[in-house]
């Protein structure tokens, strides 16, 4: 009896979706008060880095993509176009920084609405129900997104309405874009560029999108430009209204600017909205992670046991499942600022083998100049260096966890 596969379901629309569900909820309601702590205003300037990084490496993304319309992203690009080992490289940053990434996005929806003292319990149970949501099937996974980024979006508008209000008080003191120096905004940047890697959702998705080779590559350049302008605009007015030191100091910021400005009853409108961004990016994730997982253990790379396929509806059930299950272990230990630092590590290394892939990639397979995978390529090992120091020590560390396995795995195969 032949294995189930994926099946082709999902259209421009459906894919743009999901990307922009995955970034939005991360940028806006998660990275900006650490990045305000790191800077000051001057995470104005580190939101351009990052989003130059960002779209360096978007495009390398999408330019692999068009080539390898398959299941695991820049995993499967890398095994392509540099080898097994760049490959696995790859594709274990991205499983341990997205996993952070699921913990931190988890913990910022229980942060909006759950009673003190109960954050830990909640951000838990909505990764077991967002992971059973992903168990039925890719098409309710992308329904489930578009409401959820309906929601956002509009929260969003409502937010930037009141922060520009004749009633929105002005910060005290001048903005200063380089008083926290290089490092500061060279790490602000690192903590802005997890708000921008929900691009990546998109190529994981190859096998379950129609018409891959085109869709793929233009869903990611129009999730990535609708979430630039939706950051800028949410962090001008943040800083407008709060001004750095209280944009630093606050756990929910964007209920706080509309309360600064006078808008107490959209308080809970925008609590609401913060949880389903929260919700949509961390339902992004998981299915992100699980294909990743998947087209892993399909290789060997993982225990083949994750390469199983639900028969009905056609998805990795097993890699889902591992995944959520780690989600809820890290909900229970971590903290958002460190799964932040954690999930950036992991991601800019899994860029770094993107642009380098892209790089290599000549004749009919080149669709962007080597210049964007070259500002890509040094863009994430400027970032990687100033992430808050446990980041770096700390991923070093589960890196050479996944390479010591698979090298065991290796030699288990040999004998």
């Amino acid at each position: 009896m032949p294995t189930p596969g994926l099946s082709r379901r999902l259209g421009l629309g459906d894919a743009v979706v999901i990307g922009l569900g995955a970034m939005v909820g991360a940028g806006v309601f998660a990275a900006f008060a650490p990045a305000a702590q790191a800077a000051g205003t001057g995470l104005l300037l580190g939101l351009g880095i990052a989003a130059a990084v960002a779209f360096g490496n978007a495009t390398s993304t999408a330019q692999l993509a068009a080539v390898h319309p398959t299941s695991g992203g820049v995993y499967a690009y890398g095994r392509a176009e540099l080898g097994p080992w760049w490959g696995f490289l790859a594709g274990w940053g991205f499983i341990i920084g997205k996993t952070a990434s699921c913990a931190a996005m988890a913990l910022t929806f229980a942060a909006y609405v759950a009673p003190p003292g109960w954050e830990r319990p909640i951000a838990a149970l909505a990764a077991l129900a967002l992971g059973a949501v992903n168990l039925f099937g890719i098409t309710r996974t992308a329904q489930l997104a578009r409401i959820l980024v309906a929601i956002v979006l509009a929260t969003l508008v409502l937010v930037a309405v009141a922060g520009l209000s004749p009633a929105a008080p002005l910060a005290d003191g001048r903005i200063d874009l380089v008083a926290a120096g290089p490092l500061g905004i060279l790490q602000a940047a690192g903590i802005l560029f997890f708000a921008f890697a929900g691009y990546a959702r998109i190529a994981t998705l190859g096998e379950e999108v129609r018409d891959p080779a085109r869709t793929i590559p233009r869903a990611i350049i129009l999730a990535f430009a609708g979430a630039l302008v939706v950051y800028a605009v949410i962090a001008l007015v943040a800083l407008r209204v709060l001004g750095p030191g209280s944009l630093a100091a606050s756990s929910a910021p964007l209920v706080d600017v509309v309360r600064a400005a006078g808008w107490d009853a959209a308080a809970p409108v925008v609590r609401i909205g913060a949880a389903a961004a929260s919700l949509g990016a961390l339902l992004a994730l998981i299915t992100g992670i699980g294909r990743t997982s998947f087209a892993m253990a399909r290789e060997g790379d993982l225990p083949r046991i994750l390469a199983s396929v639900d028969a009905r509806w056609h998805v990795p059930r097993n890699a889902e499942i591992a995944v959520v299950v780690v989600v809820v272990v890290i909900v229970a230990l971590g903290d958002i600022r460190g799964a932040i630092g954690f999930s950036s590590f992991g991601v800019l290394l899994y860029y770094l083998v993107a642009n380098i892939a892209a790089f290599r990639q000549t004749g009919s397979a080149r669709r962007y100049p080597r210049l964007l995978q070259t500002l890509g390529a040094c863009g994430c090992v400027a970032l990687v260096v100033t992430l808050p120091w446990p980041s770096v020590p700390v991923g070093l560390g589960v890196l050479a966890v996944g390479a010591g396995y698979r090298m065991l795995r290796l030699r288990r195969r040999r004998v």
